[in-house]
């Protein structure tokens, strides 16, 4: 086994190397880069790793097997090169800022509330945080309030390696039994958890924290949060989306989920306005229809809800069997048939069958589609 200096423990923010490539192995997709000191992190402790460059080489990602540093590269650097490493640092300042935004959060709410961590992912665009107990809405503002004031406290983090006796009178927070030397990162006030991760050196560096949002998961919930240069992303993004909903509604900018309200309201009005209009559209056909027996309607622009409506109405006036059918945007038509006391299972099996169709429901009453012209669906009903 090949031991490599990790460069990330002594200095967080070293973004730059140099290094002594020690092994080379070929992969069956690029190789494995194994160097006498490193700056790249691993991933590990739910952070995914670094990327970024040997020389020319593109390093994808960085795995620890068997103690051993793994840089998965695209190209073979030679056996006893030196070579310039420089890590993807956007990348991993915004993981630092993430990991460290999540271990205060999850501090916080262990202490409020005595929930545990129980599984976290750092993801591309938020952090999920699934947790063993119930947190609600409001619960999450106070939390998100009260993580911030301690972000902007700015105080040091704290990296120790306490020993055995040590640890054994140290509470701290962890997921699974440690053995070994274990390393434990304290943000003061709020959290102690045993962690492998690179976290940056002042609580101030987080910026802000947001928590998105909280779902039922398990037996407890899930929540999304974001830390850093991402909330003011996630911000930046809402306020270009109420500034565009303002415009559309000429509505100031304080003033959208008003101008959205009115809008509702006159939309449910209009709603209620074209569902009485339709009704008594429906009756009327209802009363054109009265005593005619068996009737087959046409009916452009219709719902599928409506296309039962009119199918009902009828019925109960025409004394026979009321079909109703209403075009697709696709050309296929839907449709809804019916006869009081009437049995159209068989008849609607063989519809189906002839025009292409789907569809069922009550012996006296169905529903479906068809895939058929107008001229075929009335040759069915002339037969």
């Amino acid at each position: 086994m090949t031991e490599t200096r990790r460069l990330y423990y002594e200095d967080v923010y070293k973004k730059e190397f140099t290094a002594t490539v020690v092994e080379c192995r070929e992969r069956k997709k690029g190789y494995a880069i194994i160097l006498d000191e490193s700056a790249f992190y691993p991933e590990g402790g739910g952070q995914p790793s670094d990327m970024g460059t040997l020389g020319d080489a593109k390093v994808t990602e960085v795995h620890e097997k068997d103690g051993e540093l793994l840089h998965y590269t695209d190209k073979a650097l030679e056996v006893g090169m030196k070579v310039e490493g420089k890590i993807d640092w956007t990348r991993r300042f915004d993981l630092m800022q993430q990991h460290s935004g999540e271990h205060m959060v999850s501090g916080i709410i262990h202490a409020k509330y005595g929930y545990d961590n129980v599984g976290f992912h750092m993801g591309g665009d938020v952090i999920t945080v699934d947790l063993n107990g119930m947190l609600d809405e409001a619960q999450l503002a106070e939390i998100e309030q009260e993580v911030n004031e301690r972000v902007w406290e700015d105080k040091e983090v704290q990296i120790t390696y306490p020993t055995a006796e040590e640890l054994q009178a140290l509470d701290y927070r962890s997921k699974k039994e440690l053995t070994g030397q274990v390393r434990i990162v304290t943000f003061p006030g709020v959290d102690v958890c045993a962690c492998c991760g690179t976290h940056v050196t002042h609580t101030g560096e987080i910026g802000m924290v947001k928590l998105l949002s909280v779902v039922k998961f398990r037996d407890g919930i899930r929540m999304e949060m974001i830390c850093g240069k991402r909330v003011l992303d996630y911000l930046n993004m809402v306020n270009e989306q109420n500034h565009q909903i303002s415009v559309k509604l000429s509505a100031k900018m304080e003033k959208t989920a008003d101008a959205v309200q009115r809008l509702q309201d006159e939309n449910f009005r209009l709603k209620g306005q074209a569902a009485h209009m339709e009704e008594e559209m429906f009756q009327a056909e209802a009363k054109k229809w009265e005593g005619a027996g068996s009737v087959l309607i046409f009916k452009e622009g219709l719902e599928a809800d409506s296309v039962r409506k009119l199918a009902d109405a009828v019925m109960n006036t025409c004394q026979g069997c009321c079909a109703v059918f209403s075009k697709n945007e696709d050309g296929s038509y839907k449709y809804a048939m019916g006869e009081i006391d009437g049995d159209l299972r068989q008849y609607t099996k063989e519809m189906n069958a002839a025009l292409n169709g789907r569809g069922g429901g009550k012996p006296f009453f169905v529903q479906g589609s068809v895939q058929a012209t107008e001229t075929e669906i009335r040759n069915f009903f002339e037969k």
